[in-house]
């Protein structure tokens, strides 16, 4: 059964464009080092719960929009080894303070799959 990373983050709306550059060499970075499946997604219906929602999971803000993402690898082993190249790949070193996103506010981690239908 596969292995699924997931990230879901606040980018203000300005820097979309921003992001979206960089999300699209990321992926193809991940995909490289083996990833199977790579997805970002612009959230488009994610209202902003009373106790708890995409929105105030991430802190967004009425200028930031909230992405949801996630990547797909064969196994956990798999995942790890293709995070240790993507994490080492100079495609990748960017510096936290210029980056399109506040990266304190994103949530992630690894999830193993119980149903893959």
């Amino acid at each position: 059964m596969s292995y699924v990373d997931g990230f879901v983050l606040a980018v203000p709306k300005a820097n979309l464009d921003a992001y979206k550059k960089m999300a699209g060499n990321a992926g193809a970075v991940w995909k490289e080092h083996g990833a199977l499946a790579y997805v970002e997604c612009v959230a488009d219906d994610v209202p902003y719960g009373e106790l708890t929602s995409f929105p105030r999971a991430v802190q967004a803000k009425d200028d930031e929009t909230v992405i949801f993402a996630w990547v797909v690898y064969e196994s956990r082993q798999s995942r790890d080894a293709v995070m240790a190249k993507v994490m080492a790949d100079e495609r990748l070193k960017m510096d936290w303070s210029t980056m399109p996103f506040d990266g304190k506010r994103m949530i992630f981690g690894g999830f193993q799959p119980f149903i893959e239908l």
